[in-house]
């Protein structure tokens, strides 16, 4: 795919200030409007910070030449003039989305794809309206998209199967790893699966069987170590001699033991999640929670990196 692109990424929060960043580092040009002129100031200058710290890690060559990639757009109309592509990246309001959607609708050629970073609402509930339904879809990013490159692409009943082909080819051309979500559903897949780990994680901690930070452990020291370069797929289909078929004969019949523990339903009480809350506020105060965020995103920066790395020599 050409990347001499005009992508206009509307919304200027800290999702759409990753996506413009996702963009221009990929070398599209890049429109970034906001409603609120004020934040789309102070987000063209966060964009910057973030610029520069990729490339104090090696992640960016050039941050200054991205950041001329990356144009301020105070009106909307100037922001979609000629674009090939719209990354919408607005509040998690449904009011909200179907209103400027049909504003979007009328400013935009029918040819035009557009995606939303909505982690929650899916596409056919903002455009079962518009003339143009057939080009919208969900491209849901993992935060920060700009260090985490998986990006769910669903489409709603109506969305043509051209856009989300166009949509899933512009995401690997930038460097993002694309997933089809062939069909709705709520909460798409990374936050199904991750609500099914904490959901047993909130189960394990209430009944006493492990403490927090031992829960914790268990992830970033065990399961999460293989996880950051294969999927639970891969996992098992390694773990057993035969692969995959051979690990279900050994171990389906364990699994289906725990399954039936685990089908409680019920909502998270209050009072676990305070003990939660005050679990991690002992280990970590609410005033370093801003410092951890940023040790966070400098692990996922290494982490990032090193994959690089190995796929540059795997490339030799």
């Amino acid at each position: 795919m050409d990347l001499n692109n005009r992508v206009a990424v509307v919304g200027a929060g800290l999702i759409g200030q990753a996506w413009a960043l996702v963009f221009a580092r990929a070398g599209c040009e890049v429109r970034l409007w906001d409603a609120d002129v004020k934040a789309l100031h102070k987000a063209e200058k966060l964009v910057d910070e973030l610029a520069h710290s990729l490339q104090e890690s090696g992640l960016v060559d050039d941050a200054t030449a991205l950041m001329r990639r990356v144009t301020r757009c105070d009106d909307l109309k100037d922001a979609l003039e000629s674009v090939n592509y719209v990354q919408e990246s607005l509040p998690e309001v449904l009011s909200i989305k179907k209103d400027f959607y049909t504003r979007l609708d009328s400013l935009l050629p029918s040819t035009v794809v557009v995606g939303s970073s909505t982690s929650s609402i899916p596409a056919s509930a903002f455009t079962e309206h518009l003339a143009h339904r057939e080009r919208y879809l969900v491209a849901h990013p993992v935060n920060p998209p700009y260090l985490i490159p998986v990006v769910e692409v669903c489409g709603a009943p109506w969305t043509s199967t051209e856009a989300v082909k166009s949509c899933i080819e512009l995401m690997r051309a930038v460097k993002q790893k694309p997933v089809h979500v062939r069909r709705e559903l709520d909460g798409f897949i990374l936050n199904r699966l991750q609500g099914a780990l904490l959901r047993e994680a909130f189960r394990l901690v209430e009944q006493g069987y492990v403490d927090i930070e031992g829960l914790d452990i268990t992830i970033k020291e065990g399961l999460g170590l293989r996880w950051s370069f294969m999927g639970p797929f891969e996992t098992i289909d390694l773990n057993a001699p035969g692969g995959i078929s051979d690990y279900c004969d050994r171990y389906g019949g364990m699994y289906q033991t725990f399954a039936v523990d685990q089908g409680s339903t019920d909502a998270w009480s209050n009072e676990l999640i305070e003990r939660l809350h005050k679990a991690r506020r002992e280990l970590l105060p609410t005033v370093d929670l801003e410092d951890r965020r940023k040790w966070r995103d400098k692990r996922l920066m290494a982490l990032a990196m090193h994959k690089k790395n190995l796929e540059t020599d795997s490339l030799k």
